[in-house]
């Protein structure tokens, strides 16, 4: 059926399928909204600035 070269490639290319599943539902569930988290808080951040030097 399968050659033993033939299994090694089907187990890597398993292997490097299953790792850049798990990255993309790392990367999507955790990395992305710290990301929108961040930058919402860095332009309140900028906002309120721009604010007190108007009122000054």
């Amino acid at each position: 059926m399968f050659d033993f070269d033939q299994y090694l490639g089907f187990l890597a290319f398993l292997t490097i399928l299953t790792i850049g599943f798990w990255l993309m539902f790392f990367l999507i569930g955790f990395v992305i909204p710290y990301w929108i988290g961040g930058s919402l808080i860095e332009r309140l951040k900028m906002n309120r600035e721009a604010k007190q030097k108007e009122l000054e």
